[in-house]
């Protein structure tokens, strides 16, 4: 009797009578779909809980887990607005499908909320593997993939539970910081300390970038205070918010500019556009992302393009050799050359494997 009820699995009625409500309603959360039924958030977030506590979605995988695999992989990205995460998933789907896996993207628009309810409808779609690109929590994501059976790997932003790929931000930033310093005292005959803005502080990537543009700094014994960095956010309004409140504040921008992303360098070209003709030789930008539009927006910049394709070939190398550990792999970016074209680094590609405990 005691074996019958161990091996009885959870069902959605049962959930319900814990919940105190419908088995549609839980169905609804399960799915998705529960803000469209208009279901409380209190009440998703009960019923999502009860579901991990009796392991409901282990249930559902494991049944999965007798029959073949589905030779389905997901991936949540948070944006699809700029060259750098639209070349991700279009890499990503023609080398899925040349790999025989069917690829379901969703974009979760850096939402901590859309990324959960987005990786529990992957699991429920039954995927053989996820991929967190750039996710806001991505051990949290880690944990529901592993509680249902599933691989989980990290692209562009690491965690600390699953196998993570990502740039490397720290000596990205470091020399396009010093490109930047440079490219001031040739062209505006002076060498002062830059302006650093756009990203959020609390991300690993921004973290990086920051300390790379504080290396190079002080490597060409250049002072960089904190009034210099903006960690503003990524949204265009946002940068130019900024710098309009940096100005209120009665401190001058400085003439060369670290931005970034391509997402904050229109808030920066904007503000500039109302600042002055953006034709203008008094600003030097520098920009960790790429856009071949940018040559059109009559400035010099210097652009550090991400190795998208050296950094899938490397995820799908951690998927076929079952690599479970949380190790990080990170890849050289692209970087500007003397003449401010971009130059292929993959042949000195340094995929440097820093293992980190899982606890």
């Amino acid at each position: 009797m005691t074996r019958s009820k161990q091996a009885r699995r959870t069902t959605i009625y049962d959930l319900a009578s814990l919940a105190g409500t419908s088995a549609s309603a839980v169905s609804a959360v399960l799915n998705g779909n529960w803000k469209k039924r208009r279901i409380s958030s209190q009440l998703a977030e009960k019923i999502t809980r009860l579901a991990e506590e009796q392991g409901y979605a282990t249930n559902m995988q494991a049944s999965l887990l007798r029959r073949e695999k589905s030779h389905i992989i997901g991936m949540i990205v948070p944006k699809y607005d700029n060259r750098y995460f639209g070349s991700i998933v279009e890499r990503f789907e023609d080398m899925a499908r040349a790999r025989g896996l069917f690829p379901i993207i969703t974009c979760t628009r850096r939402d901590p909320q859309l990324e959960i309810e987005a990786a529990r409808t992957m699991l429920s779609y039954q995927v053989d593997c996820l991929i967190s690109t750039g996710a806001t929590d991505p051990d949290r994501i880690t944990e529901m993939c592993s509680a249902a059976g599933v691989r989980s790997i990290n692209l562009d932003l690491p965690g600390t539970l699953a196998p993570s790929v990502i740039s490397d931000n720290f000596e990205g930033a470091r020399e396009l910081t010093r490109k930047i310093l440079l490219n001031c005292e040739r062209q505006l005959q002076e060498k002062k300390p830059l302006l650093f803005i756009g990203g959020r502080g609390s991300d690993h990537n921004t973290a990086e970038r920051i300390r790379g543009f504080r290396q190079a700094h002080s490597e060409l014994n250049v002072s960089i205070g904190e009034e210099n960095i903006l960690p503003c956010g990524y949204a265009p309004e946002k940068a130019e918010k900024a710098l309009d409140e940096l100005v209120a504040r009665g401190v001058s921008p400085a003439k060369g500019m670290f931005v970034n992303s391509t997402i904050s360098l229109e808030g920066v070209m904007r503000w500039l556009r109302r600042a002055g003709p953006i034709d203008s030789q008094d600003v030097v930008i520098g920009c960790f992302d790429w856009d071949p539009f940018a040559a059109l927006l009559g400035h010099h910049i210097e652009m550090v393009r991400q190795n998208v394709p050296a950094m899938l070939e490397q995820m799908f190398e951690m998927i076929e050799s079952g690599q479970t550990k949380p190790v990080v792999v990170q890849v050289p970016p692209i970087m500007p050359d003397e003449e401010g074209l971009l130059i292929s680094r993959e042949g000195e590609l340094k995929a440097e494997m820093a293992y980190r405990n899982a606890g």
